[in-house]
Order: structure tokens, then sequence, then C-alpha cells
């Protein structure tokens, strides 16, 4: 989901070969398991590796637990794995602190086959005014941790939520909101000085929602069949492009150059709870849209080089989370609607 300034810090480790993830744009699934009638990790993962095979090869788990990193061992998903919000203080607080964390949860699992991707420290709801001013400490240790370790292609990075933009519209005018502008540049600054990229939750819907009279079903869709939005020499087909160049743009104003580097975290369209826009239907063609998007262009309007990475929420519907049926599996793991 994706709150007013949503922010949570993420090791991004690439520990094996993934042809799509290099040479094209992939899409991956958000696992979460804030619900109380979700089946055990052992059963999800059984699913993803067995049934759904090769279909969905990247994961994202929203907290570290034991029972999810012994499931993954050994499997060939390639995950994102995420840390309590209480531990954000703990890494923090020490380069010591952040590496035994890093230990015991990274090198462990990496030495019992798991193939991590991304280390989210928090999640989506974490951002107060005290974890926000331990952020760039905690990237600067882990940081230190993965150099120490000397695990290649492992890089720290943050995830934010489409509220620390202050302006968006058109595209190239994205920048970050007043409020949150000093720790987003110092943010931006320090990922771009390290090659790392910036994690972004990007929902279409939520815009649609807030501004109904002003963007169309269509665009949010991936439907519209003439450019909407026309920025420069650019034309947007659809919203989507346009908030991920909205952020681009935000992140180009602070560093200063053009190949800065983005990845979406989350993106999806209830299929209920947000009533008369949220439907299967509706869901069914923005999430099919948008995997063929990323798979067969790949690019934003202002990124022709992105071999976009982009992660659906939800797998299921964590009941826990409140309103909005995110999910695209039941808990019996039959599909919503086609979409994998």
């Amino acid at each position: 989901m994706a709150p007013v300034f949503a922010m949570s810090i993420m090791i991004l480790g690439i520990l094996a070969f993934h042809p799509k993830t290099v040479f094209g744009g992939d899409t991956g699934i958000n696992y979460g398991t804030n619900g109380d009638n979700l089946p055990s990790a052992k059963q999800v993962i059984d699913f993803l590796t067995t049934q759904m095979s090769s279909k969905i090869t990247l994961i994202r788990v929203e907290d570290a637990s034991l029972e999810i990193l012994e499931a993954l061992s050994g499997t060939n998903l390639v995950v994102t794995i995420g840390v309590p919000n209480e531990a954000i203080p703990y890494v923090a607080s020490s380069q010591d602190a952040a590496d035994k964390w890093f230990q015991d949860h990274i090198v462990t699992y990496t030495r019992r086959g798991v193939r991590f991707r991304y280390l989210c420290v928090g999640n989506d709801a974490v951002l107060s005014t005290i974890l926000a001013s331990q952020v760039i400490r905690a990237i600067a240790n882990l940081h230190e941790s993965i150099r120490k370790a000397g695990i290649d292609y492992l890089f720290v990075s943050t995830a934010v939520g489409s509220g620390v933009l202050g302006a968006s519209y058109p595209p190239s005018q994205g920048q970050f909101a007043p409020g949150v502008s000093q720790i987003m540049s110092n943010l931006t600054s320090f990922l771009y000085s390290i090659g790392s990229p910036l994690l972004i939750n990007v929902y279409p819907f939520f815009a649609l929602v807030s501004e109904p009279d002003h963007i169309s079903l269509e665009y949010a869709l991936f439907q519209s069949q003439t450019p909407v939005v026309i920025d420069g020499n650019l034309a947007y087909y659809n919203l989507f492009d346009a908030m991920v160049d909205a952020f681009l743009a935000a992140m180009v104003r602070v560093v200063g150059k053009e190949d800065v580097k983005v990845v979406v975290s989350e993106t999806g369209w209830p299929t209920a709870g947000y009533e008369p826009f949220s439907s299967i239907e509706n869901a069914r063609i923005y999430n099919n849209k948008l995997r063929e998007h990323v798979i067969g262009v790949g690019k934003t309007p202002r990124k022709a080089d992105m071999n976009m990475e982009v992660y659906i929420f939800d797998m299921f519907n964590e009941n826990f989370k409140g309103k909005g049926n995110f999910g695209t599996f039941y808990p019996d793991f039959r599909q919503v609607y086609p979409l994998w």
C-alpha cells in the first residue's frame, strides 16, 4: 500500500544471474502475511516453486521471519525480504549492530541457498519523525556491512510512496514535497553516490480515486489509444509511466544527472473496497496490461534504458491490512483472475 509518506530501508542484492531483469522488464509479487486466513509460509513457497514454477521468479516478503527464510532456503526464487520496523533503530545504532543483523539474516541464509535481491527494513507504514532521522545512518551501516562481507551486487536502498512528491504533473516537473525535501534530497544523493536505485510504490489507482474529474479510467488502466499527456517531446499513454517519470525527475533535480535508477516495489489494483473503481475486471485489466508493458516495453518515455522491475501488490487479501482487496490469489491458491 502507499500512504502519504512511506519509507523503508532496503538492501538490493543480486546474488544470481536472472536474464529477464538484466535484458528486459520483469514482474514479481508481493507476499504479505498480515492476516489470519492465509496458508503457511511453506505452503506458499512450495506453491510458487512447484505449481507456478517459472511463472513467478521474483517475490517480495514483508518481514524476515525465520519461518519464511527457512521455507525460501534452496529455492529458485529471487527474494526481497523485510525486517520488522523495530529493527530500524537497532541497525542504525552502531556498525556492530548492523553487522550482527546482516550476519544473522543475510549471510546465514545466503549460505542456505536464499537468493536475496532486496532486503526491506520496515514496511510502507513505517515512517515517523524518529525513524526518519535514522534512515541514512541505517543505510550507511548496512552498506558498510555489505562492503566488509565482500558480497558482490548488494546495494543499500530505500523505498518511498508517492506522497513524498510535492509536484508530479507534468512528469518533468516532479519534485519532492517541501515537508520531506531535505531528507529525500539527502537520501537520493547518498543512494546515487553508492549506485543504488530508489525503490518506489506507484499506484495509479489511488491517483484516480483522488482526482476522478481530472484522470480518466482508461489512462489509469493502460487503455488510452492516444497520448493523454504531452510533456515537451515525451508522450504519455498511461499514468503508471507518468508517475514513475515524476519520481525520476525529482531525483534528477537533486543529483543533477539523468542516470538515476528506480525499481517499482509496489503497484496494483483492488478488486473491492473502493467502488466504483475497484472491481475484479479493472484489476484484471490493470495488472495484465502492466505486465505486458513491463515485459514487452520495459521502459518509460524518460528512461529508455530502464529495464523495468515491478512488484505487483498483492498475493493474497490480507484481512488485517484494512480497506481494499488487492489479492491476486485466493487462500486456496486459485487465481482471482487470469494473470500469471
